[in-house]
């Protein structure tokens, strides 16, 4: 979708719930499973869900989650069980597991990799506790990430929150989830929040581990596939561009399917 193009909010919303609900109905499943944050992406994709008027359950899986996040996640969830009487919800505190997990892996000394680790050990607890659920009420998995993280830095963990069957809202930049997130009425405290994937433990950013805005990473995106480097630019506007490009090339092994080394019919 070009970033210039009106953004039709209304007809979007329509056609990712059509999408929704044909892919529900040729999978033969009985509605969907969303993890929920409190962030703005897992906010706007249980809505979309929700609008399908198939079941929709919304789980929360907190471990060591900053208060912030939790209150805004049941906020969240509260009113979608207000507005839509196919959504339900279940908790999952996933903490003691997590800290069961911890103490049965060895550490390291090295305070980046593993806090790196474990931020992705989190993610991974909450996609297998996502497929149980999912599992037992013959739901899908649906993805919360947008175009920028899934296609563009490879924000997301991989077989954490990258391990969904369907991805909704992945084809919006996050300026474009906000504009529809906005238009379906989600709760001003979630819109205004700052991105985060709390998968540390601190309150730490998006931003604060990308090193830009999303604002600014939509635009290098654009710049890239446009055909422009580095020396187009000055300044900020080339920093922004080398932050796009390097995590475009180090996490492009999230974006592509897993090598397979295909074995010489001479060798068989």
């Amino acid at each position: 979708m070009p970033m210039n193009a009106t953004f039709q909010a209304q007809a979007i919303n329509d056609h990712i719930v059509k999408w929704l609900k044909d892919y529900a109905f040729n999978a033969r499943v009985k509605g969907f499973v969303v993890g929920i944050s409190g962030g703005i992406d897992s906010a706007l994709t249980s809505t979309l869900c929700a609008q399908t008027g198939l079941p929709t359950l919304c789980i929360e899986m907190p471990i060591h989650q900053p208060p912030s996040h939790v209150s805004r996640a049941q906020e969240h969830i509260g009113n979608l069980k207000d507005m839509f009487d196919n959504v339900s919800s279940a908790l999952a505190d996933l903490t003691p597991v997590f800290e069961t997990f911890r103490q049965q892996v060895p550490q390291t000394d090295d305070e980046h990799l593993l806090h790196l680790s474990l931020a992705n050990s989190r993610a991974r607890l909450r996609m297998t506790t996502l497929y149980y659920f999912a599992g037992i009420n013959s739901a899908l998995v649906a993805g919360t990430g947008n175009k920028v993280e899934d296609f563009g830095v490879g924000f997301f963990t991989k077989y954490g929150d990258g391990g969904v069957d369907i991805s909704p809202i992945a084809d919006l930049t996050k300026t474009e989830v906000r504009l529809l997130a906005r238009h379906l009425g989600v709760t001003e405290s979630i819109l205004t929040a700052k991105p985060a994937d709390g998968l540390f433990h601190d309150d730490r950013s998006d931003e604060d581990q990308l090193g830009a805005s999303y604002e600014e990473l939509e635009w290098a995106m654009e710049q890239m596939a446009n055909g422009k480097s580095a020396v187009d630019f000055e300044k900020r506007d080339r920093e922004v561009f080398d932050i796009y490009h390097r995590l475009n090339t180090i996490n492009r092994h999230k974006m592509i399917p897993i090598p397979v080394c295909e074995i010489p019919f001479s060798l068989k």
